[in-house]
């Protein structure tokens, strides 16, 4: 009986460990996603790059887009394009944490684009993977349904 108490408790302890780390990795992961987002609408393409890790991965319109750097990364010219679609901000819809571990986080997400009178425009599922390399939460690899 006493040894199977002794189990018991290690088993709660291992769990709320695991459950503490759990909700870090969720926490840093959602603050990297509200950063992303926030630069993203400010049009600020060196902290949109912050928000990454390297080699970065983009599944989208069929195709597959890897930056090996962050200066790789920095030097895109996205938001002309988007802007001439009428796109003015986006907005996170849902995100949906469907795998975590210490270091990474995967997130289902539906986000929202807006023209300048706030009108809803399109609206997309993506799939977010956020991981801790060496001490940087960011977002290492994501695919959409967004062209």
């Amino acid at each position: 009986m006493k040894r199977l108490l002794i189990i018991l408790a290690t088993l709660m302890a291992t769990s709320a460990w695991s459950v503490e780390k759990q909700g870090s990795s969720i926490g840093q992961a959602m603050q990297v996603l509200d950063s992303f987002m926030y630069s993203f609408n400010a049009r600020d393409m060196e902290g949109w790059s912050d928000t990454l890790n390297y080699p970065h991965v983009r599944l989208a319109g069929g195709n597959v887009y890897v930056w090996e750097t962050k200066e790789d990364y920095s030097a895109m010219q996205v938001f002309d394009r988007l802007e001439a679609t009428g796109w003015d901000h986006s907005a996170w819809v849902s995100r949906e944490v469907v795998l975590v571990s210490e270091n990474k986080v995967h997130i289902s997400t539906v986000f929202q684009r807006f023209d300048k009178q706030n009108k809803q425009m399109k609206k997309y599922q993506s799939l977010y993977i956020v991981t801790n390399n060496e001490g940087h939460w960011g977002v290492q690899a994501r695919s959409s349904l967004a062209p």
